[in-house]
């Protein structure tokens, strides 16, 4: 697929996943380093669109999905309050830098303050140095060291 240029008339709109989306949804995990099944990917939308707490929304233009976001809605104990924890943004890399993936965050950061969360925060892997500026020229500062421990496979 070449390059999607957003326009004033083709400007991305985001939406709610469905389960008809697993195609997609797959393909932008494989953007993330996340390979993923069109069958692995139903599955996991049908786990968040059954889960209030949990957001997936999509970004298209002219019907072709071009980047999606995951939102957590989880009580913190440390806070005292909810917070919002995006667990996954990625837009195909033929539509980066078209206000993609700002859009996006604009989507999540509404849901989170609807939601009453105290704060929005997203990880990012130590090596993905352009997401790190991204999240940066949106307003995101550097927090807490994120640490793990894979359990099991």
């Amino acid at each position: 697929m070449g390059r999607v240029a957003a326009s004033p008339d083709t400007a991305p709109r985001v939406r709610v996943a469905e389960l008809g989306d697993a195609g997609d949804v797959a393909h932008l995990l494989d953007v993330l380093d996340y390979p993923c099944t069109r069958d692995e990917a139903s599955e996991r939308i049908a786990i968040i669109l059954r889960d209030p707490r949990q957001h997936l929304l999509l970004a298209d233009i002219d019907g072709a999905i071009c980047g999606l976001v995951s939102l957590d809605l989880i009580y913190a104990l440390a806070r005292g309050a909810d917070i919002a924890r995006i667990t996954a943004l990625a837009v195909a890399p033929n539509c980066q830098r078209q206000g993609i993936g700002r859009r996006l965050l604009r989507e999540v950061e509404l849901i989170a303050r609807r939601a009453g969360a105290s704060r929005l925060e997203v990880t990012s892997n130590p090596r993905r140095i352009e997401a790190h500026a991204f999240y940066r020229g949106c307003g995101y500062a550097d927090g807490s060291r994120h640490f793990v421990k894979p359990l099991g496979d």
